[in-house]
């Protein structure tokens, strides 16, 4: 039954390049994900390794329990982090980089150093901005 919504599926056409700058390319959705606050920071946090769920919320500072693991399922169904229940005594969750997330991080970790490492020009067109 057809209800009038668009999904990502009505514009899924396997015989075109992903173009991430026109609008319906299911390449952007994707984009938005890892390049939302929360995605870069679990992904570039899950560069170090395998986290339990707890250890990675303590890692990625002000993160809510609610949106940390909101962020993971979309990262998963992504193709971009793994979940793995330990059957441990009590059993518990990990999470871990595929390859392509860990591709991704690498990435991103790369822009993150790029801002750290320039925060002092940063701030400073910023002050100048500010006194325009």
């Amino acid at each position: 039954m057809d209800h009038g919504h668009d999904t990502a599926a009505d514009y899924a056409d396997p015989g075109l390049e992903p173009d991430v700058f026109a609008r319906n390319c299911t390449s952007r959705p994707v984009l938005q994900n890892v390049a939302s606050r929360w995605g870069v920071l679990a992904l570039v946090a899950l560069l170090a390794g395998p986290h339990r769920f707890s250890a990675l919320r303590r890692r990625v500072d002000g993160v809510s329990e609610r949106m940390l693991s909101q962020t993971l399922q979309t990262l998963e169904r992504d193709g971009m982090v793994h979940r793995e229940v330990q059957q441990a005594i009590p059993p518990h969750v990990e999470y871990t980089l595929t390859d392509l997330g860990t591709e991704v991080a690498q990435r991103l970790g790369d822009l993150i150093h790029v801002l750290e490492s320039n925060m002092d020009t940063i701030r400073t067109a910023q002050a100048a901005y500010h006194r325009d």
